[in-house]
């Protein structure tokens, strides 16, 4: 049984997790930590509305409303931009700043951003250095990054930029750009990383379950992880890992209708088709229901048509 002190941070995943993804997984889950989709930094300070619209709880202390420190991820890679920016998250009440350096998608690293920048340290070094030159000094700075770009030859010159730039910690998703999202994680790599690095080490990549934490925390010697696609395919991991037991498939459908209404009553949302079966997608490595369901609502492109199928799963269960 892992130590209920073990510190876990829900992972940003960009056009998976957004603030109402949030606010459901925070409400039942002890998250010590929440970390948005990113903010593209170009060559501009970015208006406040940019910041909101990703980061809605900035406007309510920065942190959910069931109490979970958020903290807002930027991605650029021009130190100065990215430094005005930081100081701007945090005047609007991010908890810190985070910077992303694992990005794997093709656009971005076309554009010089996210994991492309493994390739380049001191480029990392500029970037954290001019950030944390700039944030107040008790307001954290810390940074997320992959192995490496195209292999994981540079993955402790890169750790230790970061570190060496005034990095307050740093979460390593124990993959590289090529390695895409197949397993397995190379969760040996974050432990000579935690092995040399005096900061905290959070570790990242594969973590499922309870069990997964726990090889995971044993290998690596970090007493800190992050859950990113393991959290959306059992809604209760967070919890899970600290004790609990898993979510039934009940539960968890139960939370999808919830996510449901809260997204179309508070939004017309027209994403919500797609997201609903992009969830489904996670949900089926948890629960063989969650497949079969699937396989019905696939086809359908309204929300009257999916909410449908949703209820009728429901009403069956209450049988």
């Amino acid at each position: 049984m892992l130590d209920c002190s073990v510190r876990i941070i829900l992972a940003p995943m960009e056009g998976v997790v957004d603030d109402l993804m949030r606010e459901i997984l925070s409400a039942i889950n002890p998250y010590d930590l929440m970390v948005t989709e990113f903010v593209r930094v170009v060559d501009q300070l970015l208006p406040e509305k940019v910041f909101h619209r990703l980061c809605p709880e900035l406007q309510t202390g920065g942190q959910t409303l069931s109490g979970t420190p958020v903290r807002v991820q930027l991605l650029g890679q021009n130190p100065d931009w990215m430094a005005e920016n930081a100081v701007r998250a945090i005047e609007l009440g991010s908890n810190g700043v985070d910077v992303n350096f694992g990005c794997p998608a093709k656009m971005v690293n076309r554009s010089n951003g996210g994991a492309v920048m493994l390739q380049y340290p001191e480029q990392l070094y500029n970037v954290v250095k001019a950030m944390r030159d700039a944030v107040p000094s008790e307001q954290p700075v810390t940074a997320k990054i992959r192995l490496g770009f195209n292999d994981k030859s540079l993955y402790m010159e890169n750790a230790l930029a970061i570190y060496e730039a005034g990095a307050s910690e740093l979460a390593v998703h124990a993959r590289s750009k090529v390695d895409g999202y197949k397993p397995p994680a190379y969760w040996e790599y974050i432990t000579d990383i935690n092995a040399k690095l005096p900061i905290p080490v959070i570790a990242n990549g594969e973590i499922w379950n309870r069990d997964d934490a726990e090889r995971c925390m044993s290998v690596t010697g970090c007493d800190n992880i992050m859950v990113g696609r393991g959290a959306i395919s059992l809604p209760n991991l967070a919890a899970h890992i600290k004790g609990d037991d898993t979510y039934t498939w009940e539960q968890s459908l139960n939370l999808m209708l919830e996510y449901t209404n809260r997204e179309l009553e508070g939004r017309k949302s027209t994403y919500y088709p797609a997201r609903i079966k992009q969830w489904f997608g996670y949900l089926n490595r948890q629960y063989s229901e969650a497949d079969e369901l699937f396989r019905e609502l696939r086809v359908f492109k309204t929300a009257e048509e999916i909410i449908d199928v949703l209820q009728r799963a429901q009403d069956n269960l209450a049988k």
